[in-house]
């Protein structure tokens, strides 16, 4: 049964913050409909974070739950929420109150005005590191100059979609999930609503480098190929260069009768070809493991327990 839109909120050890979302969202929901579903996915969490769920779930029929086996990340469990959800728009927030449910109304208004996406675009980042705040940035930037889809800066996954989008993305199940890549890729109109995200409340974050990293590589490798073509350039160019000295050390040698000598500079450029050596091979081996990952063909996740009817 259809409703008119469904909230999908990823949850992972957030069991200090789910009360207070649960109240956000009703406060900001009921001003569109009263005809809604809060779908909450739990992603492995090593906290109360499902219990608290199951107790909302019996105090509001609205309040729906997965709960996987293990963790399997964050764009796994959006996806997750998506394939379930019923309504005939779908908002997107994380669990942890950094996006203020209070814009949803706004997303919502847009909505009716015609747009299928409305992302909410970030003004300000509060409570997070400069590190993060600059290499964020600057990510989003080099993503964007990098490929032909056009992924809006400074974004995250917060945002409301369309059913005939919720629809599209089922056909695309790709196992290296980048979500707001594919929800640019797919087109259709879209919008912004500008908001400020607060710092986080409680817990620390579910994402730290190294998982920071390995979602700005499944960006890259999901929609650019420029990797690929960087290392084929730097073949080629390494080769043009170790074609000249060649040359130069044959002429030296016959014609100017002067040997070169020196090991320092054989090791040197045999290191520096090695290592580029080494990061071409790393570049491809990103590139293979995607399809290696795809061809597996293994579920995108594993449900434990549900309240929600097929």
């Amino acid at each position: 049964m259809s409703c008119d839109i469904s909230i999908v909120v990823p949850v992972y050890n957030e069991e200090k913050s789910i009360r207070l979302m649960y109240d956000r969202l009703l406060a900001s929901i009921s001003n569109i409909s009263s005809n809604f579903e809060i779908i909450y996915v739990n992603d492995g969490s090593r906290d109360n974070s499902f219990l608290e769920l199951v107790k909302l779930s019996k105090e509001d029929s609205r309040v729906k739950f997965i709960n996987f086996s293990r963790n399997f990340g964050h764009q796994i469990a959006v996806t997750a929420g998506l394939d379930k959800s019923k309504g005939d728009a779908v908002v997107i927030i994380d669990g942890d109150l950094q996006d203020p449910p209070e814009v949803i109304p706004q997303m919502y208004a847009k909505h009716k005005e015609g747009f299928e996406v409305v992302y909410g675009q970030r003004l300000k980042r509060k409570g997070e590191s400069f590190f993060k705040k600059i290499t964020a940035k600057y990510f989003y930037r080099i993503l964007k100059s990098i490929t032909s889809v056009n992924i809006p800066v400074d974004t995250g996954d917060f945002r409301l979609i369309d059913r005939k989008i919720v629809n599209d993305l089922k056909n695309m199940p790709e196992q290296n999930k980048f979500l707001r890549g594919q929800i640019a890729w797919l087109g259709y109109r879209q919008t912004s609503v500008f908001f400020e995200r607060d710092e986080r409340k409680f817990g620390e974050t579910g994402y730290p480098f190294s998982k920071m990293l390995k979602f700005a590589l499944d960006g890259i490798t999901g929609f650019s190929d420029v990797p690929l073509q960087f290392v084929t350039k730097t073949g080629i160019f390494i080769s043009f260069i170790s074609f000249l000295i060649i040359l130069y050390a044959i002429f030296s040698h016959f014609v100017l009768e002067k040997t070169i000598t020196g090991w320092t500079s054989l090791i040197i450029s045999s290191m520096f070809i090695g290592g580029v050596q080494l990061i071409s091979i790393g570049i491809i081996g990103e590139y293979i493991s995607r399809i290696n990952k795809n061809v597996q063909n293994r579920p995108l996740y594993i449900i434990d327990q549900t309240n929600i009817e097929d």
